[in-house]
């Protein structure tokens, strides 16, 4: 099997539904945990990369993976600090990234989303992408505490500034800013050297994603550490350079559209050919990431 085509299959298990990631083997799974500043890690494992700040206040968590893997990510913690995880805040509502909502619920600690991903976690959703049913989570997965536009936590010294940005990856995406710390958490608005996932089913949006990377390089300095959705710890130039293979890929697409091309022409006509050796080894190959892009799109037209 093709290389992109393996990424491609791990990715449809990664991202969605239950039916799929109960074939994934966790037991395989080992949690890197990687240094990003001080008191702060990032944690890799299957599914969205996890954000973890331990200080005298306890431990907070950024996203929780899939609830196979909980044990192993609590290791992961334990080895930071002895203290309990008092907060985990989902950045969206993909099982990747709050499946262990329930277990770290169960342990005590509180959970904080937008209030979108509580409504979306509430009910069954479908991810018009890969065609996959996603049933509602338990109760004891759904945030307890939920915000608007967002909400200010002081803890471990920090102050983290969770905030909602408008629709990008899905309708409920939220940013974490560690301010002290100078580490900024994007969620899947980001996804480093690979071309993103774009949910239009749950209100996914192209222009969404540049407006939201631009309000997080608004707040990114020179040295900021940047936490992906997916991908390598990253920093503020390679999230400009992702930014601007969106914009690239936004303005030949609509000009593709404009002229009155469908779909199926946009994608025969391989518009992101030049980027694919930069951006299409991921777990999207380029005709799919074409479709997305152009369904993204045209969303809002429909």
């Amino acid at each position: 099997m093709k290389t992109t085509s393996l990424l491609s299959t791990i990715l449809a298990a990664m991202l969605l539904a239950l039916p799929v990631r109960a074939q994934q083997d966790f037991s395989a799974v080992e949690i890197e945990t990687i240094p990003v500043a001080d008191g702060i890690y990032m944690l890799m494992g299957s599914g969205g990369n996890i954000g973890l700040s331990v200080g005298k206040d306890g431990a907070f968590l950024v996203d929780d993976q899939y609830a196979p893997l909980s044990e192993k990510i609590l290791a992961a913690v334990a080895e930071q600090s002895d203290a309990p995880i008092e907060f985990v805040v989902n950045t969206h509502w993909h099982p990747d990234h709050t499946e262990g909502n329930e277990n770290m619920g169960a342990m005590g600690a509180v959970l904080v989303a937008h209030e979108n991903v509580r409504e979306r976690m509430s009910t069954t959703q479908f991810i018009r992408a890969f065609g996959m049913e996603v049933p509602p989570s338990p109760a004891g997965a759904l945030p307890v505490i939920t915000f608007d536009d967002g909400v200010t936590l002081h803890w471990n010294g920090d102050e983290i500034r969770i905030f909602h940005v408008a629709p990008a990856h899905t309708d409920g995406d939220a940013v974490i800013h560690f301010v002290n710390a100078d580490v900024i958490h994007t969620g899947d608005i980001y996804f480093n050297g690979l071309y993103p996932f774009i949910d239009v089913g749950t209100g996914g949006r192209f222009d969404g994603m540049i407006a939201a990377t631009d309000a997080i390089l608004e707040i990114a300095g020179e040295n900021t550490k940047i936490i992906p959705g997916h991908g390598p710890l990253s920093d503020r130039a390679q999230l400009q350079a992702y930014r601007d293979m969106l914009v690239t890929v936004r303005d030949r697409i609509s000009e593709m559209v404009e002229k009155g091309m469908d779909r199926d022409a946009v994608v025969a006509a391989a518009p992101t050919s030049d980027l694919d050796a930069a951006w299409g080894g991921g777990f999207l190959e380029p005709d799919m990431w074409v479709g997305i892009a152009y369904d993204a799109l045209t969303a809002d037209s429909h």
